[in-house]
């Protein structure tokens, strides 16, 4: 706990929580999109509570880290049970979101999500803690990977779930008030299944090239949303 305070620690955890953040952005917008279809009143908590799993399971990953190593060794053909877990969580992600996008398309009715059953919480907060699992198991290898210190990568974890914490609610908004982002989110979320499906087969593909494409179709959309804006306001004008 005492290298958590020295400049050395303070420099790992600064480059750690970055990272950390930076992998939770897959786990941020999968939160969005799942709690979009919960009424209104419930999406807060249940992107909290899903927050909240995603910090319990990368720190219960960290607390044994013998049981991860052994996650490396095959256990079926050349596969391995991290191998497996990737895979069959890039394979959810796939399904999930071009079954959101297929409602997108054809024009799911926008009522329905304040109209479900209750039961429609517990099915969202499952969906959350089994895709929780697969990117706490990628960001947990990484962090070991980087630092080989329990307790800062501990902090690390806390305070990148601090910062989801803050920007959960923002960002399910914003995404949620514009469909062509939201679509931009869910076609990211098949980049980052394929991705997982290909770690798994043993191909890797960085994650900053899915970053980046990100990124830059966000800010096309962003130059996108300015044009359409300023035609709306030379509209208004005009009458």
């Amino acid at each position: 706990m005492e290298q958590l305070f020295t400049t050395e620690g303070l420099i790992a955890l600064l480059t750690l929580s970055m990272l950390e953040i930076v992998l939770g952005i897959d786990n941020l917008v999968f939160l969005s999109i799942v709690t979009a279809r919960l009424p209104i009143e419930q999406r807060p908590g249940a992107r909290r509570f899903g927050i909240a799993l995603a910090c319990v399971t990368r720190i219960l990953l960290l607390l044994s880290l013998s049981w991860l190593a052994s996650m490396t060794h095959n256990v079926f053909l050349e596969f391995s049970v991290r191998d497996l877990v990737l895979i069959i969580g890039g394979l959810f992600l796939l399904v999930k979101a071009t079954m959101e996008i297929h409602g997108e398309v054809e024009g799911a009715d926008e009522g329905d999500s304040s109209t479900r059953p209750a039961a429609s919480y517990w099915g969202a907060i499952t969906q959350i803690a089994i895709i929780d699992i697969v990117f706490s198991l990628d960001s947990v290898i990484t962090a070991v990977g980087m630092v080989n210190n329990v307790p800062i990568m501990v902090a690390a974890i806390l305070v990148s779930v601090a910062v989801m914490l803050l920007a959960a609610n923002p960002v399910a908004n914003f995404i949620e008030r514009r469909p062509t982002l939201k679509m931009l989110a869910l076609s990211f979320l098949i980049l980052v299944g394929v991705a997982l499906i290909a770690d798994g087969l043993g191909f890797h593909i960085p994650r900053a090239y899915l970053y980046f494409a990100m990124a830059f179709s966000a800010g096309v959309e962003a130059l996108n949303i300015l044009v359409r804006k300023r035609h709306e306001r030379a509209q208004v004008d005009g009458e």
